[in-house]
């Protein structure tokens, strides 16, 4: 486990426990946008990560919208 993926956790716990879905999505495109020149100086590894990252961020804000509507 590297010491990003350690970060990406701590960075999805806190915002969890927070419980606000539009910090997730921020969050999730933030990343999206960090990998974008990531990918241009073809820095493969980190980019792929950051897209990860981003899928888990969006992933965790929709099934946090998901529970908050449907109550």
């Amino acid at each position: 486990m590297k010491p990003q993926d350690i970060l990406f956790i701590l960075i999805l716990l806190v915002l969890l426990f927070v419980r606000k879905p539009r910090m997730l999505v921020i969050a999730g495109l933030l990343c999206l946008f960090l990998s974008i020149p990531l990918f241009h100086f073809w820095i493969f590894f980190t980019a792929e990560r950051l897209v990860m990252y981003a899928f888990g961020f969006l992933l965790a804000a929709i099934i946090l919208f998901w529970i908050t509507f449907r109550k």
